[in-house]
């Protein structure tokens, strides 16, 4: 497996009622949540990861940093981008960017570290 900077993958949503901040409970506003929008930029990550990693190998999320710039209502398309820019062994960096048809609605940095699945869950379960 070579994951070199560079891989990137696009996921756009439409903002639905399960979306919102009301719904989800981090606020009490009918837009995009922030805990949505970062659980929308990991799935990203890993649509990214997923044909490039050998068997038995997954990767978990160990950092973020985000910023919501924006809010995005109810129905407003959002297109999610990420871009793997670092590669440090096993541990992987990824920019991300949500923009609307207008602007830039979020962006930030997704570390993930590559691990054994069955080892990982292991260690998880005791």
């Amino acid at each position: 497996m070579t994951l070199a900077p560079g891989l990137n993958a696009k996921l756009l949503i439409m903002v639905e009622r399960e979306d919102t901040a009301q719904k989800i409970g981090s606020g009490d506003v009918p837009v995009l949540a922030t805990p949505r929008l970062l659980a929308l930029a990991e799935m990203t990550t890993v649509q990214a990861l997923r044909p490039h990693l050998e068997p038995g190998t997954t990767s978990v999320g160990t950092r973020v940093q985000l910023e919501h710039l924006a809010p995005s209502p109810l129905g407003t398309h959002v297109e999610i981008t990420t871009e793997l820019i670092e590669v440090d062994g096993r541990r992987l960096v990824f920019a991300f960017q949500a923009r609307d048809r207008n602007q830039v609605v979020g962006r930030g940095t997704i570390e993930r570290v590559l691990v054994d699945r069955e080892r990982f869950l292991e260690r998880a379960t005791g």
